[in-house]
């Protein structure tokens, strides 16, 4: 009961700043219920997948998502992170979860930085070479399949800073551009085979209703709450795995 109530929590958070949440879910599968990192990546990644499909279904009918760049973006993401799940298995689980901490640390450093700079650009967004969609999913997806992270702030700051998106349009867009990322790391999961489908279905099902919920507030609330939202999430993810190394 209690990982249920924990997850349902956590998805209300995700569905609002428009995150896949694995990193948190890692965080919060290893420190408080003592889930191996490997088993806990296997088990999240596809968790994320039916999180990020309940938020971005609200997302999409609250006018938060640019449809056609967030598929193009996504697809590239899914072809890397399938290349960066297959390359889990090979890393060590304690230089793993140092990766993972850098990650989503980093990820929260930078979203902070550029959100500082600009909190709501011109919803106008110019037209972008080919190859800046292709090195954005890529990149994002290698992250996120590598280190099992939605790499939701990795996301949002390209889609900030180089392809140009409003903060509550990324916001809604990062969801569905995690979701082809999910599916496909998802399958190298499978292959790895590091997947539990009894915690899966227990965190899946908590984190798929509050997502739904969350993202219902994304547009409600005052931006403040979300950029604050969005910036947190990924250090405090970082601070509990990083609790459990120590």
């Amino acid at each position: 009961m209690l990982l249920i109530l924990t997850m349902l929590m956590l998805g209300v958070l995700l569905g609002f700043i428009g995150a896949g949440g694995s990193g948190f879910i890692i965080a919060l599968l290893v420190t408080v219920f003592n889930i191996p990192i490997h088993s806990a990546i296997g088990t999240a990644v596809p968790v994320m997948f039916f999180t990020v499909l309940t938020g971005s279904l609200s997302h999409f009918r609250d006018g938060n998502i640019n449809l056609k760049k967030g598929i193009m973006v996504g697809l590239f993401g899914g072809v890397g992170a399938y290349f960066g799940m297959r390359l889990t298995p090979f890393i060590n689980p304690n230089v793993l979860m140092l990766f993972t901490v850098s990650a989503l640390t980093l990820s929260g450093i930078l979203i902070w930085a550029k959100t500082k700079i600009v909190s709501e650009p011109n919803e106008q967004q110019e037209e972008l070479g080919f190859l800046r969609y292709a090195a954005v999913g890529l990149g994002n997806g290698f992250i996120s399949g590598t280190f099992g992270i939605g790499a939701a702030p990795f996301i949002q700051l390209s889609l900030l800073k180089w392809l140009h998106f409003p903060m509550r349009i990324a916001a809604g867009t990062t969801m569905l551009v995690i979701l082809p990322i999910a599916l496909f790391a998802s399958i190298g999961s499978f292959q790895n085979g590091y997947f539990d489908m009894e915690l899966f279905l227990q965190v899946a099902l908590s984190t798929m209703i509050g997502s739904y919920i969350g993202a219902k507030l994304t547009k409600r609330l005052p931006q403040i709450f979300l950029r604050y939202g969005i910036v947190v999430t990924p250090i405090v993810s970082a601070i509990v795995l990083l609790i459990n190394f120590l």
